[in-house]
């Protein structure tokens, strides 16, 4: 109980405010390392390249778990996305209004590894109480495969893409067309990372701030290649990218991630628009170490 208390008062603290009052909130959930189940996430990250409002904020609730539930206290707006197993068609997009809903399941037997959607609309509404949000709507994209380390199978991928597509337009209908926008740069720029011997990868203080600016991340090996995505925020768990000089440049230990026999040294990488990611050659660059 006294856990549920201090979830409580966090909850109601204004000075530990996570987003301010008003905001559209969309959270992602799912496991971001498991085939079709990652579709949650990855539709925050393709939302995220293609820009967002400011009156908008992007949850990562891949690995957030019951923080999810804190992100709804005042949102004007609350859009989950989730994967569903239903045994229909993969790639069938339901949309479920808040209003709907009307069973949920009780709090107890929750667990931070299979939180849900249901899951956080059932917990919010017991933490937030009355600040719990009153225009909440789901969308949950059947999915085909839960392969760990998968990339999205094609129906899967569309049905994400229309997803997106749909909260855009519930995003601007509230917003109109001129809400200022943030987003993820889209042209190609000459980019690489440093992989150093002791397993750390290294980025420029600049490239840091562009490209994660939450200096939060995951890293997934893909090929000969191994993919940066970047999280929303800290609390959404990964490798935090620490700044290692007094230039702002960051490093973030990656041992864990990297393929079998992978060399050292400067490597060459690209911003993934379509993926929202950072895709880091493992076979090109210098085999050469800084200090």
């Amino acid at each position: 109980m006294a856990a549920m208390d201090e979830a409580r008062r966090v909850a109601f603290d204004d000075s530990i405010g996570l987003h301010p009052r008003g905001q559209i909130v969309i959270i992602g959930c799912g496991n971001l390392l498991r085939g079709d189940d990652a579709v949650g996430p990855i539709t925050i990250r393709h939302l995220w390249t293609l820009g967002v409002p400011d009156e908008v904020t992007l949850v990562d609730g891949g690995t957030a778990g019951m923080d999810v539930a804190f992100k709804m206290r005042g949102a004007r707006l609350v859009i989950l996305i989730d994967a569903a197993t239903t045994e229909s068609k993969p790639g069938t997009i339901y949309e479920i209004p808040g209003d709907e809903i009307e069973q949920l399941p009780p709090l107890e037997g929750m667990h931070s590894h299979q939180f849900r959607w249901d899951h956080a609309l059932a917990f919010g509404h017991w933490l937030l109480g009355d600040d719990y949000p009153t225009d909440v709507t789901v969308f949950l994209i059947e999915i085909e495969q839960t392969t760990p380390g998968a990339d999205l199978t094609p129906s899967v991928d569309a049905a994400m893409r229309q997803v997106a597509e749909l909260v855009r337009r519930r995003w601007q209908g509230l917003l109109g067309d001129d809400a200022s926008s943030r987003g993820r740069p889209s042209g190609p720029l000459p980019l690489s990372v440093e992989i150093t011997v002791d397993g750390n990868l290294r980025m420029s203080a600049e490239m840091a701030d562009e490209y994660f600016p939450a200096s939060a991340m995951v890293a997934v090996p893909r090929g000969d290649e191994l993919w940066l995505m970047p999280l929303v925020g800290p609390e959404s768990g990964g490798l935090l990218l620490k700044q290692r000089n007094s230039r702002g440049d960051r490093s973030a230990l990656i041992w864990e991630s990297l393929p079998p026999g992978a060399s050292y040294g400067i490597r060459a990488a690209v911003w993934d628009r379509v993926n929202a990611a950072m895709r880091v050659s493992l076979n090109e660059g210098v085999t050469t170490c800084s200090s």
